[in-house]
């Protein structure tokens, strides 16, 4: 989500606008305050709280990046009713794969929240049925691609197979699951590489697992990449894994799709609204490393199979350029100030 954020904040530059990006997590001023969990939440809340104040009287409609749980009540909701108390439109970016779960323990305080915005838009069908089950409804504005930076180096593969996972290390991404399957995928050939890049708090149980599985010197812990490095990491992959446990619209997919490097992902949430097994991706089940081992498998081992599945995913990355989404933003936008202005 930062990184779209980010990736947004200049494509509307570009358009023209003026752009102000309010961070939710700067860095600790001062840094021992970070030592401290109460009195750094804090420090941090607080001068975002005032840069939205701020933000209000220079602005004509507030984009709201959105999540579940505490990050909606901490970052979203002061956001939209700051917006609220100023006169100032506001559209909601919903973007939380785990919405249902959330939505149904916290709807009320969403909804009530939701009456105070203009509109909710929501990056894929699936979060749409979402918030259509729970009585809000959502447009569907699409994650966006950048072709200029992610885009293939060969629709031929070769060398020692390399394969790629771009999921922050928490439990919900399991990335434990695909370095089991790596290790599957070992046993057939036997000079493949993983390279996994994100940071999180299960990176040490993830290393003890390549540890027990003897696959410490097969494994390549990257760490939070740049936009450019993450680049760079999809040209040299030759498959893109995604073994999260619940998603919406990975944005890794389509990095991977305009990269030209397959993808198999897990068959959660938002992935088959976007990713079509057997035509464009592998969807294969949660935790599951023999079924994910085997569609690695199956790519690497039928040169056809994994330039048709690259090819497929040239075709589908179209659909999210800048291009196609800026006028679907823009009219979003434009009637959002429009209701605000009439008092709607």
């Amino acid at each position: 989500m930062a990184n779209q954020t980010v990736q947004l904040g200049e494509l509307l530059a570009s358009a023209g606008a003026s752009v102000t990006l309010i961070q939710v997590n700067p860095p600790y001023r001062p840094d021992w305050v970070s030592r401290f969990p109460v009195v750094r939440s804090l420090f941090r809340l607080l001068p975002y709280w005032l840069a939205l104040w701020r933000a209000a009287n220079r602005s004509d409609i507030f984009h709201i990046m959105a999540n579940s749980g505490w990050s909606w009540h901490l970052f979203a909701a002061p956001a939209i009713w700051v917006a609220h108390f100023r006169g100032v439109a506001s559209v909601v970016n919903y973007r939380g794969g785990e919405a249902g779960d959330f939505l149904l323990h916290s709807g009320g305080l969403v909804r009530f929240s939701m009456r105070r915005t203009r509109a909710l838009i929501v990056p894929s069908g699936f979060l749409h049925a979402v918030f259509t089950r729970f009585g809000m409804r959502s447009e569907v504005v699409p994650n966006i691609i950048d072709l200029a930076r992610f885009h293939p180096r060969s629709m031929f593969r070769s060398g020692p197979p390399n394969l790629f996972v771009a999921r922050n290390l928490e439990l919900l991404y399991d990335n434990a699951t695909a370095i089991r399957a790596f290790g599957l995928v070992r046993q057939v050939f036997p000079d493949a590489r993983l390279t996994i890049a994100g940071s999180g708090p299960e990176e040490p149980s993830l290393r003890q697992i390549a540890i027990e599985l003897g696959l410490v010197d097969a494994i390549r812990f990257a760490g939070r990449l740049g936009r450019d490095a993450m680049a760079f990491e999809y040209r040299s992959a030759d498959i893109a894994l995604n073994p999260s446990r619940a998603d919406n619209m990975p944005n890794s997919l389509l990095e991977a799709w305009a990269s030209g490097v397959p993808v198999v992902s897990t068959n959660v949430g938002g992935v088959p609204f976007i990713a079509k097994d057997g035509a464009n991706a592998s969807l294969v089940p949660v935790a599951d490393p023999d079924a994910m081992a085997q569609a690695c498998i199956s790519l690497l081992s039928d040169p056809a199979l994994w330039r048709k599945r690259a090819e497929a995913g040239l075709l589908e990355v179209q659909r999210y350029t800048w291009s196609r989404v800026e006028p679907v933003l823009r009219e979003t936008y434009e009637r959002a100030m429009r209701l605000h202005s009439m008092g709607k």
